[in-house]
């Protein structure tokens, strides 16, 4: 006798049941006027199938074959109630396997969870879709969940079933788009991907877009992890972050890509995770730095992408190690007071198979045209961020890896490609959005979003804009029109300085406003300073090969560079290597050139810096008013013929005020009157130019009296040996 309605048991032979339990697993029927129980199992590799009762007795009952493929059914009279059970297979092998039947479990996901998903507040989603080690009923396994909404079906594949997407055909709820399946058995460490039926009926498999941790490139499989487990020591750290406040402290970044910071061994292996927590943190305590900044470390298939194109959001890259192994780095950092940032990429993704294009054989995470939905120079895919699950995905994922593994702020890229609907495109190769404009006006409410929920819930975290553009008020709260960003990156800074730095000294007088210009704008945002890795790779050279002159002067010009920036107002970032000015340009492939450590010349350099990013946490101008006109004053910024610039760094208290002087040239000035703020007495309190980092030793050793000769609109002047190519600081004794 056959129970099974012919059209269901065709949709699940044929693998486009949206609802697999309504017709496996066990159910209770009325048939001819009589009730039964009936069990059902689709497993085509099975030859038999007996039900196991869990009972004192483990009764085997065995399961009718009603259909070749491997469709079996079993029905127990109406004196039976539903009662728990297993299945003990037999394939054609003779081997025999035992398992709970996966159609046994109910859904896990509620109406709530669909509901604030579909609405894109579900923030966190991360903690439903995906796979997450669970027991059910005192049954462990995995509850594995993934939106598709325009697939046929979607199924669990891995090595537990031979990769057949018939066997765990997964329940569609509701109206959701979001297929789950409970799988008993399946624990860490399996192996999985989604298979999924277009509507086309093209049958492919992708990497779970909310996995946890990926298999190593050139695997693409996800793998089941639970990152719950791991036992945080940060606590005080955490505390701490939460009272800050994020504008009025020194920070100065380390930028880190951590796959070629330092390699091991003959065999140019990576550092793990875990290594690397110890000798980074050594190395960046000792140097002076707040925090690091880590090039993209979510997962992705390509080394020479950097980590810019990422097929998994939610997993750390398991080049390095495990997703706790990436905990212990981050509390290891926390223990010993480094913040740690993180590069993330919401502007784009890559066209990998297995990754989240056409994920469910539809545009669905992108744009079906491409005049919205792909970056021509990049080659890459743009998420349609007006899409509620679309936006629900990278908002919970930002707040994922602040929870999750409690990193300090996230360094958004690219943000100028995603508020620019023509961004690197052509004419005719982009589309204006409603009123015609070029304004990608919901990637502008994205971020407005994500930036008021991060605000408002993990107060001392630091959202940082990349953005390459003139546009306002990217560092503004949302409730002041702006973006809601903390920080943003000065790229205007960078492009005007390094274009002037790398000119020869006798041209730098007729670019004098390459340095000025940027006070002009300074508060118009909250700037990090950066010279970062874009600066140093495809031609444009280290930074010491940019700096003009002889070996001696390189050096020199690196060193007052490096002084002017510190004292200009803004935060800071400098990409590793540039520390100890290594020659050659960064290359991804291998180890930063520590051997230069050998050599005198980069033992100073790095010494210099290690001075500067001390002094530059020490003294409170340099940080307290960065954001502020209160906090710089100008002295002399037109002495353009000589190529000086004299200025004031202010403090909250005035005795913290700083003077500065940078000279540009290689032509030292041995007697050189400049204003001062009041009378007194100023000593110096660092020199580029001191002989211990490799200068030529002018420096101003006695302390310098002020006289009251009019001097730069000032009542009061000094007279100062400036060092050439030198930067020197100096401040009121109070005497």
């Amino acid at each position: 006798m056959n129970y099974t309605n012919e059209t269901e048991l065709y949709e699940i032979m044929e693998s486009r049941h949206k609802d697999p339990h309504h017709i496996l697993g066990m159910h209770k029927i009325e048939f001819e006027g009589k009730e039964f129980i009936v069990v059902r199992a689709y497993i085509p590799q099975a030859r038999t199938i007996y039900v196991k009762t869990e009972n004192k007795d483990d009764t085997l009952y065995e399961m009718n074959k009603i259909h070749e493929s491997g469709f079996f059914e079993l029905a127990f009279n109406d004196k039976h109630r539903k009662f728990k059970y297993k299945l003990q297979a037999e394939d054609y092998d003779n081997n025999i396997w035992e398992f709970h039947d996966p159609y046994a479990f109910d859904k896990v996901l509620t109406h709530f969870d669909l509901h604030l998903f579909n609405a894109g507040n579900h923030y966190e989603i991360y903690e439903k879709l995906g796979a997450h080690p669970m027991e059910i009923d005192g049954v462990q396994g995995t509850l594995f969940a993934v939106w598709a909404p325009n697939a046929q079906r979607a199924s669990v594949v891995g090595n537990f079933n031979a990769w057949d997407g018939r066997r765990n055909q997964m329940k569609m709820l509701a109206h959701s788009g979001i297929w789950e399946l409970f799988i008993p058995g399946i624990s860490e460490g399996e192996v999985y991907k989604y298979e999924l039926k277009a509507k086309n009926g093209d049958v492919f498999q992708k990497a779970d877009p909310y996995a946890n941790a990926g298999e190593l490139r050139p695997r693409t499989a996800s793998v089941v992890c639970d990152i719950s487990n791991f036992e945080w020591n940060d606590n005080e750290w955490l505390e701490q972050r939460t009272k800050q406040d994020v504008y009025n402290r020194p920070m100065n970044i380390y930028e880190v890509h951590l796959g070629s910071w330092m390699r091991e061994g003959e065999e140019n292996r990576y550092l793990t995770y875990r290594e690397a927590a110890h000798r980074l943190c050594d190395y960046v305590k000792d140097m002076g730095y707040t925090h690091i900044e880590l090039l993209p470390v979510l997962e992705y298939p390509f080394d020479g992408s950097w980590g810019y194109q990422v097929t998994g959001y939610y997993a750390p890259t398991s080049r390095f190690g495990s997703p706790a192994d990436f905990a212990y780095f981050v509390d290891y950092m926390h223990k010993n007071g480094i913040g740690v940032l993180l590069d993330w990429v919401p502007a784009h993704f890559p066209k990998d198979a297995h990754g989240l294009r056409r994920f469910d054989g539809t545009a669905l995470y992108e744009h079906e045209d491409s005049r919205k939905g792909e970056h021509p120079d990049w080659g890459t895919l743009i998420f349609n961020y007006g899409r509620n699950e679309v936006e629900n995905f990278l908002i919970a994922n930002a707040i994922f890896w602040i929870r999750k593994y409690h990193v300090d702020g996230l360094r958004v890229d690219a943000v100028a490609s995603m508020i620019y609907l023509d961004y690197g495109k052509n004419y005719g190769e982009w589309l204006p959005n409603g009123y015609g404009g070029k304004e990608n006006i919901e990637a502008l409410e994205f971020m407005k979003h994500m930036n008021s929920v991060i605000t408002g819930e993990f107060p001392g975290v630091m959202m940082i804009a990349e953005e390459s553009t003139a546009w306002t008020g990217v560092s503004h709260s949302v409730e002041n029109h702006g973006l809601g960003f903390k920080y943003k990156w000065n790229m205007g800074w960078m492009n005007d300085f390094l274009s002037y730095i790398s000119k020869d000294p006798i041209y730098r007088k007729y670019h004098h406003s390459n340095l000025s210009f940027g006070l002009i704008y300074a508060y118009t945002e909250n700037f990090i300073l950066v010279l970062s890795h874009d600066e140093v790779v495809h031609g444009k050279g280290s930074m010491i090969g940019k700096m003009p002159g002889d070996y001696w002067q390189k050096f020199a010009n690196l060193r007052v560079a490096y002084g002017f920036m510190y004292a200009h107002p803004g935060k800071k970032l400098s990409f590793m290597g540039s520390e100890f000015a290594q020659f050659e340009e960064w290359n991804e492939t291998k180890s930063l050139d520590w051997h230069l450590l050998d050599y005198e010349k980069h033992r100073q350099i790095q010494d210099y810096m290690r001075d500067l990013n001390n002094l530059y946490k020490n003294e409170k101008a340099l940080w307290q008013k960065d954001f502020t006109p209160d906090g710089f004053e100008w002295i002399d910024c037109a002495d353009y013929q000589v190529s000086l610039l004299t200025f004031v760094r202010k403090g909250e208290n005035y005795e913290d005020d700083i003077i500065v002087a940078c000279n540009f040239t290689p032509m030292p000035h041995m007697n050189y009157r400049m204003g001062v703020p009041s009378e007194g007495t100023y000593i110096e309190i660092f020199n580029s130019d001191d002989e211990k980092y490799g200068g030529s030793g002018i420096k101003n050793g006695n302390p310098i009296k002020a006289d009251k000769k009019h001097w730069n609109y000032r009542d009061y002047s000094i007279e100062v040996k400036l060092p050439p190519l030198g930067c020197v600081y100096l401040k009121r004794n109070g005497k």
